[in-house]
Formats: C-alpha cells, sequence, structure tokens
C-alpha cells in the first residue's frame, strides 16, 4: 500500500479548439503532479483561468486526461473501475445555484449518492441515512422536502457538503466552496470542513482564490500559473518564505489588517498581460511577466525541485 491516498504524476489536459481552418490545442493543464496523504488538506491556488477546476475534475474522471496518471490507494483510475471508486472520492461544486436540481427535494438530493450505490435496504433507512447527514451540516429536518430553490447560498452550499458526505468517502475535491458565498458564511463553512474532517478523517483537494482560507484550512499549499505548478510546500513554510516570484507577487497582494504593516509592506506589481493558453510562451510560461527571467527560461520549463524540507519550486533563477 502505497503511504499516500492520492498520487497524480504528469498529468495533462489539453481541449481541442478550432482557429480558422485548424484545430490547435488549448493546454489548459500541462504536465502536473502532486500528492495528498490520507487526512490531509492540500490547497491549491492560482488565478482565474490558471487550470484549477480542470485538474479537480480531470482528477475525478469527470474530464478524460489526455496523458497522464492518478492513483487513489495505489490503484490508477481508470474508466473500468471509476464507478466503484466514486464511492470515495466525491466533489463539492462551486456554485450552489447550479450544481443542485431544482426539480428535486433537498431529501432525494442528499438520498441520489445513497440510491446509486444501493447504501440503504428500506425506504426507512434511507431517510434516516439523508436527516443524519442534513443534521451532521447545520440543517433542519423539516427542509428535507423543501427545494434548492428556497435556501439561501450558505444552505444551499450545505446540502452539496451534505451529498458528497452521503457515501462515506475518504477524499473530497472542495472546488472554490466559499467564493460564491458572503464572508461571514463563508468561515462557518470552512469551520464545518474542518470539523468533518477531524470527524471522518478525509483528505481534502482545497481549491480556493482567497489565500488566507486556504492557509487556515490547508497542512500544504500548492501555486498553479497557466497550466503548471509553480510551488509546492508546507502552508506556513509558503506563506513566510515564499521563492517563486509568482508566488510572491501573489502573497504581496494579500490584504493586511494592520495598517502599520501594510504600509511597509511593498507590493509586487506584475508587468504585462497573462499570455493565452492557446498561444502559450515557450519554456516558463511566467517568463514574460517575470522580472528575473534569462534565456534559460525560453529553453525549457523548469522542473519541481525540492529545495528542502519538502519546499518546492520550478524555478531557474531562484
Amino acid at each position: 500500500m502505497s503511504e499516500y491516498l492520492v498520487e497524480v504524476s504528469h498529468l495533462k489536459q489539453y481541449f481541442p479548439v478550432r482557429s480558422g481552418f485548424k484545430t490547435i490545442p488549448l493546454k489548459a493543464v500541462d504536465d502536473v503532479s502532486f500528492s495528498i496523504k490520507p487526512g490531509e488538506t492540500l490547497g491549491l491556488v492560482g488565478e482565474s483561468g490558471c487550470g484549477k477546476t480542470t485538474v479537480s475534475r480531470t482528477l475525478l474522471r469527470l474530464y478524460k486526461p489526455t496523458s497522464g496518471s492518478v492513483k487513489f490507494e495505489g490503484e490508477e483510475v481508470t474508466d473500468q473501475n471509476i464507478h466503484a471508486l466514486r464511492k470515495e472520492m466525491q466533489m463539492v461544486f462551486q456554485d450552489p445555484y447550479s450544481s443542485l436540481n431544482p426539480r428535486m427535494t433537498v431529501e432525494d438530493i442528499i438520498g441520489e449518492p445513497l440510491d446509486v450505490h444501493k447504501l440503504y435496504k428500506t425506504k426507512e433507512e434511507r431517510r434516516e441515512k439523508v436527516l443524519a447527514l442534513m443534521e451532521t451540516v447545520g440543517l433542519n429536518a423539516e427542509h428535507a422536502m423543501r427545494y434548492a430553490h428556497e435556501f439561501s447560498g450558505g444552505q444551499r452550499q450545505r446540502i452539496g457538503i451534505a451529498r458528497a458526505l452521503a457515501v462515506d468517502p475518504k477524499f473530497i475535491v472542495c472546488d472554490e466552496p466559499v467564493s460564491a458565498l458572503d464572508v461571514s458564511i463563508q468561515a462557518q463553512v470552512v469551520n464545518m470542513f474542518e470539523d468533518l474532517q477531524a470527524e471522518r478523517g478525509m483528505a481534502y483537494l482545497f481549491i480556493a482564490h482567497d489565500l488566507l482560507v486556504v492557509q487556515h484550512i490547508s497542512d500544504r499549499i500548492a501555486v498553479m500559473y497557466l497550466g503548471h505548478m509553480m510551488e509546492l510546500a508546507e502552508s506556513d513554510e509558503l506563506m513566510n518564505n515564499p521563492i517563486h516570484p509568482y508566488t510572491q507577487s501573489l502573497l504581496s497582494a494579500v490584504p493586511i489588517p494592520d495598517p502599520n504593516t501594510a504600509r511597509k509592506s511593498k507590493r509586487i506589481m506584475l508587468e504585462g498581460d497573462v499570455p493565452s493558453p492557446l498561444h502559450m510562451p515557450s519554456g516558463c510560461p511566467f517568463r514574460t511577466r517575470c522580472r528575473y527571467a534569462t534565456e534559460q527560461c525560453a529553453q525549457a520549463m523548469p522542473e519541481l525541485t525540492d529545495r528542502g524540507d519538502g519546499h518546492q519550486v520550478a524555478c531557474w533563477n531562484k
């Protein structure tokens, strides 16, 4: 048995896009590798369009990968075994408004995974399980016969979380689960994720824009840029000692609550625009905006190399 629950190796996800009379690949995810231990939370951050959601959906085989492999408990995830593995790997989607079926009651939405995997013998047992899951995520039993449109955003996200928990998974992909919610509700949902992990020992891949939320919930953090992994380290190590120029600029944009510290801190402004994923620069994709770029950066994409204590960086000059 592997010490890792999830192992992603050299994952690539290219989408064919028509451009004039020819088809060219849009490289949404390009050679990404990482692993997650049982009960661990890996945070995945990066700006919009960098491939975070594509990684998560490819990992769960909602998209068929162009190349690379995903292993779960040492077993490669394939089209043949994904149905059985769905019970162990679940997803909480970003938008609680579009990820719930408007024609189904809350009881049926949460109970659907139980139906698919045949996890009950009688209707009474099914209802008991659904009500127990609702209580776990902070919903009342009288909500069971209502429809999704009758709930607030935070309540809808709780319904989505209860649905993911229904099959008692070992691994949950949280795809920006709090980005559509108010700040006060975000804290409640993040705390609920932590409580559930402490109770059930699940592992998370937690995708978010807010670096402070990711630091709070994650054991390790990975930084992506244009489909590539740029840096991977322990949560506090990455926040206190960012090495990659892109990570440094991301962290410099995080608001600091103390005004005195905020005045002393220097915002690192990136020049130029994000390149199109259809026409990627050669070598390192960040080199067109990097103040340390050299000729070597244009020649080849650097590999993630360990700089000590598991702090991995993909940069020629840092």
